[in-house]
C-alpha cells in the first residue's frame, strides 16, 4: 500500500486541457452523518478557481463553483470521482496487493494508477506527483497475462510477480470498464486496454468483442480503435485508450465520465429506474457540445446493442468526455453478445422506449423524437440496422477471426425473432 490506509480525505487533481501535467482542482473527503451514513464532501481549491483556464470535473455534479458539495450516494464518492476508480478487476488486483488489509472507499480511489480513466487523479499530497512516464510494454503482456490469470484462479503468483509487478496489472481503474481481466499496455502508438480471456468464457471473447466493434462500425457507429495480437498462442484484445492522446511531452488527457453519473444514480436494484437511454439522451441534450450529433448517435447504438443482444449495456458502458472544455458523447466500447435463451423477448439494461427495456424494433421507436429524431427517420435507421446486421454479421466475424464454432454458438444474438414483434405490450407479463 503507497497511501495511509483508511484515510479519510485526500486531494483531487487534474490534468488540464492541452497539458500533460496536473494541478490540483479540490479536495475530498469522505466521513459519515450522524447515523452512520457515509458522506462525501468535496470543495474546489481557491487557487484553482481563480485559473482563467478551470473546467469543472463534470457536468451535472461538480459545477465550477465556491461552494461545499455533499453527497451519501455511492458510499460517499461523487460519480465523477467514482468513475476515476477501479472497477471490480481494478479492485480484485488492489486487494490482492494490499493482501488482508482492510480498505476502505478512499483506499480504492488512492490505490489505483496513474492510468485510470478520464484525467482526474488523487494523493495526499497537495502537490500532484509527476505524471507516469513508463507504463507496461505490450512485449510484456505474457507475464502480465499469467498473473491475470493467477488473480483469477485465487491462486499462487508465479515466482516473479513480486508486489511492484502485481502493482504493474493495475489497469484502467474505472467502472467503464467492467469486470474482465485487462491490462494497460503501451506502444509506439500510444496506450491501449489489453483485454483477456477468460476461463470461463463461452466463446472467444476478444475475437468476438473485436468483431462486434466492426460490426458497429458497419451500422455507422462510432466506435474504440482496437486490434487482436496472440500472447502466447492465446488472443488478446487490444482497444484504443480514446480518453488519451501521447506527444513528446507525454500523454495529455480527456476528462471522462460515465452516463451512471450524468443520471445521478447507482449500481443497485433501487437506482434501476433511472437506467434510461431517454433520460441519458436528455442529458445529452443538455451538456453536450453537439446535442443532435450525440443524441442521434445514441440511438443509433441503442438499436444495435438491441440488435446483437448486447444486454450488458449498463451505465457504466456509456460515457461522455471533454478534450477541451466541452462535453461530448465517447466512442462505443464494450460491445458483446450476451448468451440467450427466449426467442421472444430480450431486455437491455436501459429502459429504451415506452415498453421499457423490450429490445423490440417498436418500442425503440416510441421515443425517437426525445433523440431529436422524427419517428420516420427514426423508422428508417432501425430497418437499415437490422438489414446490415442480419446480412454482414457472419461476414464480420469470419473476416474478424471468430471461428465457425464461435459463429454458431452466436448466431441467436442477432436481430432475434422478438426484435420484430408488432405488439410489445403482449410480452410485457412473460
Amino acid at each position: 500500500m503507497t497511501s495511509k490506509p483508511n484515510a479519510t480525505e485526500c486531494y483531487v487533481y487534474l490534468t488540464m486541457p492541452d497539458s500533460t501535467e496536473a494541478v490540483t482542482a479540490g479536495r475530498f473527503e469522505l466521513t459519515a452523518d450522524r447515523n452512520g451514513t457515509p458522506l462525501g464532501r468535496f470543495v474546489y481549491g481557491k487557487s484553482y478557481l481563480e485559473r482563467a483556464d478551470a473546467v469543472e470535473l463534470d457536468p451535472v455534479e461538480l459545477k465550477l463553483a465556491n461552494q461545499v458539495y455533499e453527497t451519501t450516494a455511492l458510499k460517499g464518492v461523487f460519480g465523477a470521482l467514482r468513475d476515476a476508480g477501479p472497477d471490480y478487476w481494478g479492485r480484485l488486483v488492489i486487494e490482492r496487493h494490499a493482501g488482508k488489509q482492510q480498505l476502505g472507499e478512499l483506499d480504492y480511489l488512492l490505490e489505483s494508477p496513474d492510468d485510470r480513466a478520464g484525467a482526474l487523479g488523487f494523493g495526499l499530497g497537495q502537490k500532484p506527483p509527476a505524471p507516469r512516464r513508463k507504463f507496461n510494454q505490450t512485449i510484456e503482456l505474457a507475464k502480465l497475462q499469467e498473473i491475470a490469470e493467477a488473480i483469477i484462479k485465487d491462486e499462487t503468483l508465479p515466482p516473479d510477480a513480486a508486489n511492484d509487478q502485481v502493482a504493474e496489472l493495475l489497469l484502467i481503474g474505472t467502472s467503464m470498464g467492467g469486470a474482465r481481466p485487462k491490462a494497460v499496455v503501451e506502444d509506439k502508438d500510444g496506450l491501449w486496454i489489453a483485454k483477456f480471456n477468460h476461463p470461463k468464457d463461452k466463446w472467444n471473447n476478444a475475437r468476438v468483442e473485436y468483431a462486434m466493434l466492426a460490426l458497429g462500425r458497419c451500422c455507422g457507429m462510432a466506435t474504440a480503435e482496437s486490434k487482436i495480437i496472440e500472447v502466447g498462442g492465446r488472443d488478446v484484445l487490444m482497444v484504443k485508450r480514446f480518453d488519451r492522446e501521447k506527444t513528446n511531452a507525454g500523454y495529455r488527457r480527456a476528462r471522462m465520465v460515465s452516463a451512471l453519473t450524468l443520471l445521478r444514480a447507482e449500481d443497485t436494484i433501487q437506482s434501476r429506474d433511472k437506467w434510461s437511454y431517454i433520460l441519458l439522451a436528455e442529458e445529452l441534450r443538455r451538456i453536450s457540445a453537439d446535442p443532435k450529433r450525440d443524441a442521434a448517435e445514441l440511438f443509433r447504438r441503442m438499436c444495435f446493442n438491441a440488435l446483437i443482444s448486447n444486454t450488458d449495456d449498463h451505465p457504466r458502458n456509456h460515457a461522455v468526455i471533454a478534450k477541451q472544455r466541452d462535453w461530448r458523447l465517447s466512442p462505443a466500447y464494450d460491445v458483446i453478445p450476451a448468451a440467450q435463451v427466449s426467442v421472444e423477448r430480450r431486455d437491455l439494461a436501459l429502459a429504451c422506449g415506452d415498453y421499457g427495456r423490450y429490445a423490440n424494433a417498436k418500442n425503440l421507436l416510441s421515443q425517437s423524437t426525445r433523440f431529436l429524431l422524427p419517428q420516420p427517420e427514426a423508422a428508417e435507421l432501425i430497418a437499415i440496422m437490422k438489414d446490415q446486421v442480419k446480412q454482414t454479421w457472419r461476414s464480420v466475424a469470419r473476416g474478424a477471426g471468430v471461428s465457425e464454432r464461435d459463429c454458431e454458438a452466436i448466431s441467436g444474438a442477432f436481430a432475434y425473432e422478438g426484435f420484430d414483434f408488432e405488439n410489445p405490450a403482449s410480452q410485457l407479463d412473460q
